[in-house]
């Protein structure tokens, strides 16, 4: 009986690793993030209790479909529903838009560029007028670098 013991207990932790891959590839790592310790742990870990029950369940009858497997199965269905709810939860009410910015890839960058109607910037490293009137303006460099401090006596009255 002892070997069964530890047959369940490596299922419990192959099924707790299982359970966590799952739940960060289907909810999203960032939701399961910002979730409480608490609610993945009983989450988590019920849903692989779960699991093994079902395992012994359908081990210890004669018919590996029983009442009992059935039953663990329902309990361990219901436990990652409750698992896709908590991070719609996260998603809805925990998450902020801050970060979209920063982690905005080229190819969404260069997209957006593509639709973008409005006119174009010049490139870095050129000059380019600046005022009010047609006839007068500032003329100025635009620094590459935007540590870069332009003296003042570098503008010029055009």
């Amino acid at each position: 009986m002892s070997i069964l013991r530890l047959a369940y207990a490596t299922q419990f932790l192959i099924a707790l690793i299982a359970v966590f891959v799952l739940w960060s590839q289907v909810g999203g790592q960032s939701h399961l993030d910002l979730m409480p310790w608490y609610l993945k742990l009983a989450l988590g870990a019920g849903a692989a209790l779960a699991v093994v029950k079902a395992t012994a369940a359908a081990v210890s009858h004669e018919h590996a479909w029983n009442g009992r497997t059935l039953k663990w199965l329902g309990i361990m269905a219901a436990l990652l529903v409750g698992c896709g709810l908590a991070s719609y939860y996260c998603h809805m009410y925990l998450e902020t838009d801050d970060g979209d910015d920063q982690q905005e890839s080229a190819a969404s960058r260069q997209a957006r560029r593509a639709t973008d109607s409005s006119p174009r910037r010049k490139p870095l490293g050129t000059e380019c007028t600046v005022g009010t009137a047609p006839d007068r303006g500032v003329r100025a460099l635009i620094a590459r670098d935007p540590s870069h401090r332009i003296p003042a006596r570098t503008f010029s009255e055009a």
